[in-house]
């Protein structure tokens, strides 16, 4: 009776896992069969790699994916050294009670609406960035950077933080009896230690930098433009969805959010890929 039950078990979840990657594959299947009309042509090249100006008849989102990469690669780099000090102190550095406030305050912080981030962008931070510019509008690259990385910030302290509380402790106990200081502690014994686990958090955080759509689309300009520094306004592909998709529901403009969504369908498959690895060869170590 065991034996079958432990079977049937198995069975629902081999098909659970089949339902789940057949429903992924159909998405993408459908987002390909709606772009096909933009794709057709031989104009796939011109689609991934044009420029965005549907009045003279190209429907590029090239300027759109690079706006993308450099928010997201921005923001990702401005809030690494902030999370993982915080991350250090909660874990290593600071007193217990301490860590278990801040902590505390970091879990609140992942609760918070997207959109009360970009209330807050557009009426704090983009007057500075303006002021800093001297000049323009104030929404660019680097405010919708800024503004991501405080959104993002949580979920790599969190994730972090996880990793330290993974260390052996009998690691640490060596490094108490040698007499190390904390500082000595993080540096040689928990950040080497928790390295796998501090790259899937910021591959994750990218990843949530990637996909977000409010905060772009409120403080980052929506131009259509490749940005030519941090100062210049951009669109992210998930703004242009966003923009896009109350157009004709035949046009080629309309067609277009299909593409991009394939284009962040690639990008969050080479993301979970990218913790898949990491988080086996991780096991594998252990």
């Amino acid at each position: 009776m065991r034996a079958v039950k432990e079977t049937a078990v198995e069975r629902a979840l081999l098909l659970s896992t089949i339902v789940s990657g057949s429903i992924t594959l159909i998405i993408f299947g459908f987002m390909l069969f709606m772009a096909l009309p933009l794709l057709g042509g031989g104009k796939i090249f011109q689609i991934f790699v044009g420029s965005w100006s549907p009045g003279d008849g190209s429907y590029g989102i090239l300027p759109m994916t690079v706006g993308t990469l450099a928010i997201s690669f921005l923001s990702v780099t401005i809030s690494f050294p902030m999370s993982i000090g915080c991350s250090s102190f909660i874990g290593v550095l600071g007193p217990k009670r301490s860590g278990r406030y801040l902590k505390r305050i970091v879990q609140m912080m992942t609760g918070i609406p997207t959109v009360i981030y970009g209330f807050v962008g557009i009426f704090l931070l983009v007057p500075i960035v303006r002021g800093l510019a001297s000049g323009g509008s104030g929404m660019s690259v680097i405010t919708a950077a800024l503004m991501l990385s405080v959104l993002i910030s949580p979920t790599m302290v969190l994730f972090f933080n996880d990793s330290f509380e993974r260390v052996p402790a009998s690691y640490l106990d060596a490094a108490d009896g040698l007499g190390a200081s904390n500082v000595q502690k993080l540096v040689y014994v928990v950040l080497p230690n928790a390295k796998k686990g501090i790259i899937i958090g910021l591959i994750l955080a990218f990843g949530r930098a990637l996909g977000d759509t409010l905060v772009a689309l409120m403080i980052a300009g929506n131009s259509t433009q490749i940005p030519g520094s941090v100062f210049d306004s951009a669109r992210a592909l998930t703004a242009h969805i966003a923009l896009v998709i109350a157009a004709d529901y035949e046009s080629l403009e309309f067609k277009s959010i299909f593409a991009c969504g394939m284009v962040l369908y690639l990008f969050a498959t080479a993301i979970v890929i990218g913790v898949r690895y990491f988080a086996f060869t991780d096991r594998e170590t252990r």
